[in-house]
């Protein structure tokens, strides 16, 4: 059971994070205009708001990489065979990984030298250092991702979709399923 709820955990991480921070800064920004109407401002809720939609947003960024569900242009590789488009894309997700680890160089560097320096929030007194944890965590996040997405892809056959579709789908639609009939029997008349 832990096992299981582990294993869940990991893979679908990102997903709870971003619904906690997700509501935990909506929330925030609810009691900051419920506390300004009776003129009582919270003075630290706006900045607490703004650093956790910037880290729903990397972690959100996360979360699309698992779902493959980043723009894409693939309208080019229909007029080439089926492995052009393929090996342009692992190329395209290898230079993605590089851009990850650079980001990741980098942010660790200036989270060091905040942490020789040390910056702290406005409202919060918070060491910016911390708050700047979010580029490392969401950037290995995304590596994995990748990796994980083209391991599912090329190993197991599996698009990342599949994993998470939904029991109703496009092709258990009646209109879909008119629509095939329809196209089936135009190509039989």
């Amino acid at each position: 059971m832990l096992k299981k709820t582990l294993l869940a955990f990991l893979d679908h991480g990102e997903e709870y994070i971003c619904q906690a921070l997700l509501v935990f800064f909506v929330l925030i920004l609810l009691l900051q205009i419920v506390f300004r109407e009776q003129q009582h401002p919270l003075y630290w809720s706006e900045e607490i708001a703004r650093y956790s939609f910037v880290w729903f947003a990397f972690f959100g960024a996360a979360y699309a990489t698992r779902r493959s569900a980043h723009n894409r242009v693939t309208l080019q590789f229909r007029l080439f065979p089926a492995w052009v488009g393929t090996t342009c894309m692992v190329l395209g997700d290898g230079v993605w990984l590089v851009f990850n680890g650079i980001m990741i160089w980098k942010s660790l560097e200036a989270i060091q030298e905040l942490r020789l320096f040390p910056y702290f929030t406005p409202a919060l007194d918070w060491q910016l250092a911390d708050v700047y944890l979010v580029f490392p965590l969401a950037f290995t996040l995304m590596s994995i991702r990748i990796v994980q997405v083209n391991i599912l892809r090329f190993w197991f056959g599996k698009e990342p979709a599949d994993l998470d579709t939904l029991p109703c789908t496009m092709s258990s639609l009646p209109a879909h399923d008119a629509q095939k009939e329809q196209k089936k029997m135009q190509a039989g008349a």
